[in-house]
């Protein structure tokens, strides 16, 4: 299910998405500079696979962002800024090709310093779950196109 305009959180009445909200305003809130939530807006949701929320902010720093893509699901959860990502099948190629980039790295046993930080293990089992997924946002974003 894709929302165009995306639709606040508050009026999201599927239990299963509601679970992808919920972990995705959990998710938000823990980072040291997210000093609060302003509002939240459902993108996208394929429970309990994926969801995509728009979040904005007020930010700890004036340095930090202020309006944010959240990615959750079955997956590891991420961040990603909208000026790189103005849409959500934007922001989930964006997604997918920072984990991409964290899988080849895991996978040639490289350095995880220039890569998406992960919630996850940097393990081959893990990488290659990472990338299963991957491949389902790909058939995603085909799917609902640009």
């Amino acid at each position: 299910m894709f929302y165009e305009p995306p639709v606040s959180i508050e009026s999201i009445r599927d239990s299963g998405v509601i679970a992808l909200a919920k972990d995705a305003t959990d998710f938000l809130a823990v980072h040291w500079w997210c000093r609060s939530i302003r509002s939240s807006h459902l993108a996208y949701a394929n429970p309990p696979v994926l969801g995509v929320f728009l979040f904005r902010i007020v930010p700890s720093t004036p340095n930090y962002q202020s309006v944010l893509w959240v990615v959750v699901g079955d997956l590891p959860a991420a961040y990603l800024v909208c000026d790189d990502a103005p849409t959500w099948r934007e922001a989930l190629r964006s997604y997918a090709d920072e984990m991409g980039k964290w899988v080849a790295a895991v996978r040639a046993r490289t350095s995880l310093m220039d890569v998406i930080q992960v919630g996850v293990e940097p393990t081959l089992e893990n990488a290659d779950k990472v990338d299963s997924r991957l491949r389902v946002i790909s058939r995603i974003v085909l799917k609902y196109g640009k």
